[in-house]
């Protein structure tokens, strides 16, 4: 990947001021349920830059990949998963593939998103219409992803995921993020809280986990206002015996490279090659949907593959 640089001088010193990005991985009343709370103001910030993406852009790219990255503590060895989203709404979707390494990648099906006017308010639900919700996991060793579907019900991306867990994989899952913009549309703040339930759970330590995620508060709003990922943890769920089991990096990060695409590029038909050399652009720019690296082939190198 081509990393943006992030120039904006405000956004750089809030940076330095707030608490590191991560996720905390958790466990409540002895493991019957798990959960994991992620801070991810840089994060989002990132995708952001990598993506040049506009307020509105930025609020469903933003909260698809953070929820991208809640599903890393549901993954074992090096599993990875693709959360798609196909709607026809304004917005159209969005694809977020992320791994058990720790990385997050994706891209919107719309860039940008068509509005007739500036949205009123951050609810998603006017641009995510009718569809499909997809979770596609690639297990460790398996020699077939493994995939369901479920019909968009709620215009909302953390509830759809959630609803996705209940109906697909038949556990009670519970998704909420949070973007906080300032008054110049800067990203000041972002995360995302993940509670799911395990086999053999009390139901009355289930109910009353339910009520706690319920009263969380603004997670995009709560790290810009500098708050951290423990008070949440042990405040939120006290009574229920919080251990933080496990601290995670997480970014937004994507594995291509120059030298990938030009494999690509050589692995083509000898004529697609040529009529690419004569008649396409020079430099050849071949773009990473995932992170919207832009890569530059110059004519000669193209014909350079032609030759046997």
């Amino acid at each position: 990947m081509i990393t943006v640089p992030i120039t904006d001088p405000a956004l750089e010193e809030r940076f330095r001021t707030m608490h590191p990005d991560g996720m905390s991985i958790f466990l409540l009343a002895g493991g019957t349920l798990r959960g994991a709370f992620f801070h991810g103001t840089r994060f989002v910030n990132r995708l952001r830059a990598q993506h040049s993406l506009g307020l509105l852009e930025t609020m469903v790219l933003g909260q698809a990949s953070l929820c991208g990255a809640l599903l890393i503590p549901t993954m074992k060895g090096h599993d990875r998963a693709i959360f798609r989203y196909d709607t026809k709404g304004p917005a159209a979707g969005f694809s977020v593939e992320a791994n058990s390494e720790g990385y997050v990648r994706g891209f919107l099906l719309q860039d940008p998103i068509p509005v007739e006017k500036a949205p009123e308010s951050w609810d998603l639900a006017p641009y995510l219409g009718e569809g499909i919700v997809t979770v596609i996991r690639f297990p460790e060793g398996a020699r077939e992803p493994v995939s369901g579907s479920v019909s968009i019900r709620h215009r909302n991306i953390a509830l759809d995921l959630a609803e996705y867990f209940l109906v697909s994989e038949q556990t009670t899952t519970a998704f909420n993020t949070g973007i906080q913009f300032d008054r110049e549309g800067r990203v000041i703040g972002a995360g995302g809280l993940f509670l799911q339930t395990m086999p053999g759970a009390d139901p009355e330590i289930v109910e009353q986990a339910e009520r706690a995620f319920a009263a969380a508060p603004s997670l995009g709003q709560w790290f810009a206002e500098g708050g951290d990922r423990e008070d949440i943890i042990f405040g939120l769920f006290r009574g229920m015996d919080p251990i933080v089991a496990l601290e995670r990096e997480i970014r937004f990060d994507c594995p291509c490279s120059r030298e990938g695409f030009a494999s690509r590029l050589a692995g083509l038909d000898r004529a697609e090659l040529a009529d690419l050399a004569e008649n396409g652009s020079d430099p050849v720019e071949v773009v990473c949907h995932n992170c919207g690296s832009v890569y530059r082939y110059p004519g000669d190198e193209i014909r350079n593959m032609i030759k046997p």
